[in-house]
C-alpha cells in the first residue's frame, strides 16, 4: 500500500509537471504570435516640394524660410530685367516668394495687369500648368504682414489679395505687382503686404508700363517672366 500510495503521488507530480510546461510553452507562443502578426504602419514619406497646403501654411513656410534665406531675386522680361530685394521682415511672405521661385512657378506666368501710373501686376496666366500649379497647393493664402516702414513707394512690391469677402486681408500666395507710380501708392498701405522693392530695373518697369492693354488692363502681347535666385 505505501509503494502504492508514493506511486501515485510520483503520477501527480508528474502531470502537474507537465501541465506547468504546456502552460508556459503556451504563454510564449502567444508572445510570439503577437510579434508576428502585429505590424508598424510604414511611414508616409512625402517630398517637402510637395508638402506645403492650405493647413500647414505657416509651419511650413516658416522651417523653408529658415533653410532657404536668400532676399534678391531677378524678373527677366523681354522689356529688360528687374532685381527685387525682399524684406526679411516679412518672413512668411519672404519665404513664399522664394519657394514659387524655387519650383519654378512663375516661368510660366505673364504680368497679366498693366494699370498705368499705378502698378504693375504679375503672377498668373492661362498656361494649364499655372493652374495644375495653383491647384497642387489648395490656392492657399498668407496672413498680412504689415509693417510701418514697409510702405507702398515707387518700386515696392507687394502681394495682391481678393477685396470681397476678405476681411482679414489674406495675400494671395501667387499674384504680386510692383509700385508705378512715382509719387507712390500709400493708400494701399495696411491693406496689401509690401515685402519687398525693386532696386533696379527701373528703366524696364517704366517699359512695360508702356505696353497696349485691353479693357481689362491684360497687355494686349503677352509680357512673360521668368525668375531666378540670386542670393
Amino acid at each position: 500500500m505505501k509503494t502504492f500510495c508514493k506511486f501515485l503521488l510520483f503520477i501527480t507530480l508528474i502531470t502537474l509537471y507537465q501541465c506547468k510546461e504546456e502552460k508556459k510553452t503556451t504563454i510564449i507562443k502567444k508572445k510570439k504570435l503577437d510579434t508576428e502578426t502585429s505590424s508598424v504602419p510604414e511611414k508616409k514619406i512625402v517630398k517637402a516640394w510637395d508638402s506645403l497646403n492650405r493647413h500647414n501654411t505657416e509651419a511650413f513656410l516658416t522651417e523653408f524660410g529658415k533653410q532657404n534665406p536668400e532676399t534678391k531675386v531677378l524678373i527677366k522680361t523681354d522689356f529688360g530685367n528687374i532685381k527685387l530685394r525682399l524684406y526679411k521682415d516679412t518672413p512668411i511672405h519672404r519665404a513664399n516668394f522664394i519657394f514659387l521661385t524655387k519650383i519654378k512657378y512663375f516661368n510660366t506666368t505673364v504680368f497679366y495687369r498693366v494699370a498705368k501710373n499705378f502698378v504693375i501686376q504679375g503672377g498668373n496666366s492661362d498656361e494649364m500648368y499655372t493652374q495644375k500649379e495653383r491647384n497642387k497647393y489648395g490656392n492657399y493664402l498668407l496672413k498680412p504682414e504689415f509693417r510701418k516702414n514697409r510702405r507702398h513707394k515707387y518700386g515696392a512690391l507687394a502681394a495682391a489679395r481678393e477685396w470681397k469677402r476678405n476681411p482679414n486681408k489674406l495675400s494671395s500666395p501667387f499674384e504680386f505687382y510692383m509700385v508705378q507710380k512715382k509719387s507712390g501708392a500709400y493708400h494701399l498701405d495696411n491693406e496689401h503686404t509690401v515685402f519687398g522693392e525693386v532696386i533696379s530695373g527701373f528703366r524696364t518697369l517704366e517699359k512695360i508700363s508702356k505696353v497696349r492693354v485691353g479693357v481689362d488692363e491684360w497687355p494686349v502681347d503677352d509680357v512673360k517672366m521668368t525668375i531666378e535666385i540670386l542670393d
